[in-house]
């Protein structure tokens, strides 16, 4: 794999967001535990674009919660493994914008501190967990177009199957990132996100 810039860790702290990795415990759909760390890396220019999203999301007044960010090479193999369904899970061999760097997994909490319903459970992979499933109460179809509006206004895109994946655009181009460099990141010493007076 080419040599990439060095993730940046993303935390609750600086961020102000929630992280709950699913893949970093057996709350996921292969009841596996894949990660060996729950800590959250994106590529600089994602977290740039997630920083927008943040500072956004307080003007709704939701926050946004990280479910997926970084992924390294074995855990995407590892799910490839369990269900090797290219409408929901990327080829290993063709690599994740996941194992790039610039895709995440989120959802949102409403100023309850709850979290909003989005129709589905992440990594639902049936017809429901699609974007603009019509099928949907019309609550959900308005989290999930909140959420998008956030997203895209960041700078992000869609996948159209799953309404918690969110990724750069032509994601494709950035290279696959070695799961060693996680090792080698850049802490998020950045300012912390803090609301304009």
């Amino acid at each position: 794999m080419e040599t990439q810039l060095p993730l940046v860790l993303i935390t609750d702290q600086i961020h102000g967001v929630v992280i709950d990795l699913i893949y970093a415990g057996p709350r996921n759909f292969t009841g596996q535990v894949l990660y060996d760390n729950a800590l959250c890396f994106l590529h600089p220019q994602a977290e740039a674009c997630l920083r927008k999203a943040i500072t956004a999301a307080r003007g709704f007044g939701v926050q946004l919660k990280i479910f997926d960010a970084f992924r390294p090479q074995e855990a995407q193999e590892a799910l490839w493994a369990f269900s090797p369904n290219p409408a929901y899970i990327a080829d290993p061999a063709k690599g994740s914008n996941h194992t790039r760097g610039v895709a995440l997994d989120l959802t949102l909490i409403g100023p309850d501190g709850q979290v909003l319903d989005m129709g589905t459970p992440v990594d639902t992979m049936t017809a429901a967990s699609h974007h603009f499933h019509v099928a949907l109460p019309a609550a959900v179809q308005v989290n999930r177009m909140v959420l998008l509006t956030l997203m895209l206004e960041a700078g992000f895109v869609h996948h159209p199957n799953e309404w918690w994946h969110y990724q750069l655009p032509d994601a494709h181009q950035f290279p696959l990132i070695d799961s060693q460099a996680s090792m080698t990141c850049v802490p998020a010493g950045i300012q912390p996100i803090i609301d304009s007076p």
